[in-house]
């Protein structure tokens, strides 16, 4: 009887077994996620999303996030062409387009690509002076998120974006900054009241001819003049007098000297 119970036994501890290494072959992969499968080491395919099957102790299965990942670049102190000391913080959003890659081609592609955006961030702003730095933002954060693509691209990570967030510069430099920019202010300001005397001169010499070739525009200036003196709540009396009396009593008085 004891042999009986003891294969009976066997039986069910192998059954339970079989059971368990049965289910331990079914893989559930979420919609963002895929299964990279090796059987005896070597690389066989890649699984999911969705339920799939392996040969249990003869497979192994790494399961791969493909959705995009944000990475916050650490604050980074770096000299600029020009010689200016900053520091620069920058934004890192990437995904993993082939799987297979990024579990065979590096260990460990998380940190791989953290420690390329660094250097990359570095190497970009140290090609480029401040001032390029602040005004083209938008075309370095294209070159640096092109040399970092072109590095993990071996690895299967497809870089989306790169944004630089923070640029913080010396409290010295800020000041020449802002000296320089009034300084420009200032010339900008001496020629627009250069050219606005250039205009007024030429519009000036215009009327002048105007008035040569039309004297009596001199007599309507005159008295546009006087209206504008006589204006409202003054005391002053003025009288109008037309330019050729003027002259004719000048003509009078110098006849009356010369017959004297």
């Amino acid at each position: 009887m004891f042999p009986a119970i003891l294969a009976i036994s066997i039986g069910a501890l192998l059954a339970f077994l079989a059971i368990v290494l049965f289910l331990m072959s079914f893989h559930v992969a979420q919609e963002y996620e895929r299964g990279v499968v090796f059987r005896l080491g070597r690389y066989l395919a890649v699984r999911g999303p969705g339920v799939f099957w392996t040969i249990p102790l003869v497979d192994s299965t790494t399961m791969v996030d493909t959705r995009t990942v944000t990475v916050d670049v650490e604050p980074q102190e770096t000299i600029t062409r020009d010689s200016v000391t900053i520091k620069v913080n920058a934004v890192l959003w990437y995904r993993v387009f082939e799987p297979s890659l990024s579990v065979i081609a590096v260990a460990n592609f998380r940190s791989a690509v953290y420690q390329v955006a660094l250097t990359s961030l570095r190497n970009t702003i140290g090609q480029h002076d401040l001032d390029e730095l602040l005004r083209e933002r938008d075309r370095i954060d294209d070159m640096l998120r092109h040399v970092i693509d072109v590095a993990t691209d071996p690895w299967g990570i497809k870089v989306e974006r790169v944004e630089m967030k923070d640029v913080e510069i010396p409290v010295a430099m800020q000041r020449a900054m802002a000296r320089e920019a009034e300084a420009v202010r200032e010339k900008r300001a001496r020629l627009i009241k250069a050219e606005a005397e250039q205009d007024a001169a030429t519009k000036l010499a215009a009327a002048s001819r105007e008035i040569v070739e039309n004297p009596a525009a001199l007599e309507l200036r005159r008295m546009q003049m006087i209206s504008e003196v006589g204006a409202e709540q003054n005391t002053t009396t003025i009288i109008l007098m037309p330019s050729d009396f003027v002259i004719l009593a000048k003509e009078l008085a110098n006849s009356l000297k010369r017959a004297a």
